[in-house]
């Protein structure tokens, strides 16, 4: 009988089975991995990281003076002289301030950068309270955006058609939506960010322009015979009705925040170069386009037509033909841009969702499908809702409020916990309290105006 082996309970038939788990669980790993590098790759927001600082310059533009700036008079006809300055250039301020947290919050983690405005969201509150409090505010706010530019492009090609022809039958706006549509059917396939950044800047070139026109047409009419600049209701409940919708509008207006951290992304960042420094140098100048172009336009046209003022201040001019004509092409061309932007990040959400949630492969034929079917949603609904201006006074109050005027602020308390009483903190909560006014005010007037414009409404007429 021979005499049996001592065996090394450390080295017995444990460890290969032990070595092979290991280097089975490794390689399944590096798939994930590499699986998710190829979908990084492939989605819009991450897939390229060499934009320069003055991509984000006129990305911001593009973002924040919208067509809304020509509504911003008749904003101050609602106002008044006194409150509408005060929270003009109050928003102006409080915006610019929680846009600065965020492009700081965008790389506050070492190793880790928020390419989405979620991400940070997620971070802050968990991985599911996050997503909750931050993608329906961004959705609304995206979506709604998007609606609107769909019925402001129709509207703004209805208008030179009417001036140029002097049609006494004129096409309908549903025909000039469609038009306009057309655009987006096409150029919602540019696969990422830095591939609308042409777009973008001719977007950014235009708005600046057709506030311009405003500013400088305005200027050159005159102030109007019998001019008022008092409330233009006469019950008390009106104006302040009125005064509700106002802020609304002012709401609308400083909406880019919804896309920052998204036009963030695309800009290189090292431990030696952070990407925060060339985005703040692109706010900064975008900021102060945003000051030369609200500012003027709002005082200006308030100040020549008073409470005269139409919603949209190209209206008012009228003459000469032209230059309206000119000031709508050049809106239409900024629209185009704007729903672009704004189009980026839910096709972001809906394309990670489609390949990391229900496992599609991330493919030309999915893009197509997903980019288009939201283009002809957006359509459809800019058809069926051309008064969708109210709705998102409505709705954009709960969200256009929270996602830039307050939400970056209890972000930053969250995950910077700066000393209580301290003027960060003190600061901090006056942006969230005004914020929160805001958010409960504004849609209150939409409410009102959707009543006031849907009572005689006919669809598709």
């Amino acid at each position: 009988m021979g005499v049996q082996a001592p065996t090394d309970q450390n080295s017995s038939v444990p460890v290969p089975s032990n070595i092979d788990e290991q280097l089975e669980k490794q390689s399944h790993i590096d798939e994930q991995l590499k699986r998710q590098k190829e979908i990084d790759d492939w989605l819009p927001i991450t897939s390229s990281r060499n934009a320069k600082w003055w991509y984000s310059a006129f990305h911001n533009v593009n973002a924040m003076v919208g067509a809304g700036v020509l509504s911003l008079p008749f904003a101050m006809s609602n106002l008044g002289w006194g409150p509408g300055i005060v929270i003009l250039v109050l928003s102006w301020v409080i915006t610019l301030f929680t846009l600065w947290q965020m492009v700081e919050m965008h790389e506050m983690v070492p190793g880790k950068r928020f390419d989405r405005y979620h991400e940070l969201g997620q971070h802050a509150f968990g991985e599911k309270l996050g997503l909750w409090i931050v993608v329906p505010q961004q959705l609304i706010c995206e979506v709604g955006v998007d609606i609107v530019y769909m019925v402001t492009g129709g509207k703004s090609l209805q208008k030179i058609h009417i001036i140029a022809r002097k049609d006494k039958d004129p096409i309908k706006l549903t025909y000039f939506i469609m038009i306009f549509a057309s655009a987006q059917f096409v150029l919602s396939h540019l696969p990422n960010f830095n591939s609308i950044s042409g777009i973008s800047l001719a977007a950014a070139v235009m708005s600046l322009s057709y506030s311009t026109i405003a500013c400088t047409a305005s200027v050159h009419k005159g102030v109007q015979p019998g001019v008022e600049y008092g409330y233009l209701a006469q019950s008390t409940s009106g104006t302040a009705f009125n005064f509700f919708t106002a802020l609304g509008d002012v709401a609308f207006a400083y909406s880019g925040h919804n896309v920052v951290l998204e036009i963030q992304a695309i800009i290189p960042s090292s431990p030696e170069k952070p990407s925060k420094k060339p985005m703040w140098r692109g706010v900064v100048i975008a900021y102060v386009v945003v000051a030369l172009c609200y500012f003027p336009v709002a005082f200006i046209g308030y100040y020549t037509f008073g409470n005269k003022v139409d919603d949209n201040i190209l209206i008012s001019l009228e003459k000469p033909e032209w230059l309206i004509i000119t000031a709508n092409m050049f809106v239409v061309i900024h629209v185009i841009g704007g729903y672009q932007l704004f189009a980026m990040p839910v096709f972001d959400m809906m394309e990670s969702m489609l390949v990391k949630k229900l496992h599609f492969r991330p493919t030309t034929r999915l893009r197509f499908i997903t980019r288009n079917t939201y283009v002809a949603f957006t359509m459809l609904v800019g058809i069926t809702f051309p008064f969708f201006g109210g709705l998102l006074g409505f709705f954009g109050g709960f969200a256009f409020s929270p996602t830039t005027y307050f939400l970056p602020c209890v972000i930053w308390l969250i995950i910077r916990k700066p000393r209580k009483f301290s003027l960060s903190w003190f600061v901090n909560w006056i942006c969230i309290t005004l914020g929160v006014v805001l958010m409960i005010l504004s849609p209150i007037g939409g409410l009102r105006n959707i009543i006031l414009k849907a009572k005689n409404y006919k669809f598709y007429d």
